[in-house]
């Protein structure tokens, strides 16, 4: 049990520390003159491959019923969308705080659940929310008053908008429960289409310059969508969604370590108080219900 346990935290671990590589591997991309677009394709087309290879090994079916293709097209588009709006925001903002602000997206899954399916909003979201709504404000106001790029702000909110929406729409809808490999396959296909259409068909693909930029898009691919999505799934069975969940604030903090490490990206006190309070408004949205649950038996067996 023990082992598991510990299996769980190192996959999970692994997984959001891979997810947050989205940047070391794009900004590159960016300084060979590589568009947002582009790198999208490169990365959503590599990992089509790389997930048709596992679900081969996996002997997974690709078949799917007539009702699961319009809900996977509309998942496909809020995914690529998603990707397109934080990847543009790279050019407007440091990618770190960029990758914090989108870590705000199950505070708005909380948000959507209460305004749309009714849910009750309790003590712990609503402090959740504050919480983030001060660490971005945090973020966005810089020193001596410098304030971050209001379209880039904007453009992070976009993608993590519609990514809440996109996990919303997957667990309410006849996908719930598609094996991840093959979600994630079909959402990474009909993406692929938006990138298609926005680059005329493929006449406006930037090409790779040197073979050695190649193990950017390679990487995207790799790191960010098929490891961590592979990982996350194990860490998800051996200790649960939760913990699973909280272990994501590693996100940020490796984009933020990259960014600043590689990238010279600033970090002042503001930015890390920022930073701080938006991933504990996080951490207390995913462990609210449980912490409300276990003080109450606390409390009951007094």
């Amino acid at each position: 049990m023990a082992s598991n346990t510990f299996k769980g935290f190192v996959y999970g671990a692994v997984a959001a520390a891979s997810y947050g590589l989205n940047p070391l591997f794009t900004l590159p991309l960016y300084a060979d003159g590589v568009s947002a677009d582009s790198v999208l394709f490169y990365r959503y087309g590599l990992g089509v491959v790389m997930l048709a290879l596992l679900m081969k090994v996996q002997k997974q079916s690709f078949a799917l019923h007539r009702s699961e293709v319009l809900p996977l097209l509309v998942m496909g588009m809020l995914f690529a969308f998603s990707s397109l709006a934080l990847f543009q925001s790279y050019n407007y903002m440091d990618a770190g705080i960029a990758s914090t602000i989108l870590f705000v997206y199950p505070v708005l899954v909380a948000v959507i659940m209460a305004v749309f399916f009714k849910e009750k909003v309790s003590v712990i979201t609503a402090v959740s929310i504050a919480l983030a709504f001060v660490g971005i404000s945090l973020l966005y106001k810089g020193e001596g008053g410098k304030t971050l790029s209001l379209i880039g702000v904007l453009l992070v909110f976009i993608s993590s908008l519609t990514y809440a929406i996109y996990i919303i729409g997957v667990n309410r809808s006849s996908l719930k429960d598609m094996p991840t490999a093959k979600l994630t396959f079909y959402a990474l296909l009909f993406g692929l289409s938006v990138f298609v259409v926005r680059l005329k068909f493929c006449t406006h693909l930037d090409p790779i310059s040197t073979p050695w930029l190649w193990i950017n898009p390679i990487g995207l691919a790799l790191f960010p969508t098929v490891i961590s999505l592979v990982a996350m799934t194990k860490s998800i069975h051996y200790i649960g969604s939760t913990p699973a969940a909280i272990l994501g604030a590693l996100e940020p903090i490796t984009a933020l370590f990259f960014g600043v490490l590689v990238f010279g990206e600033r970090l002042t006190p503001r930015i890390i108080l920022g930073i701080i309070l938006v991933l504990s408004a996080v951490t207390l949205i995913i462990v609210g219900k449980s912490l409300v649950n276990r003080i109450r038996v606390h409390v009951l067996h007094k």
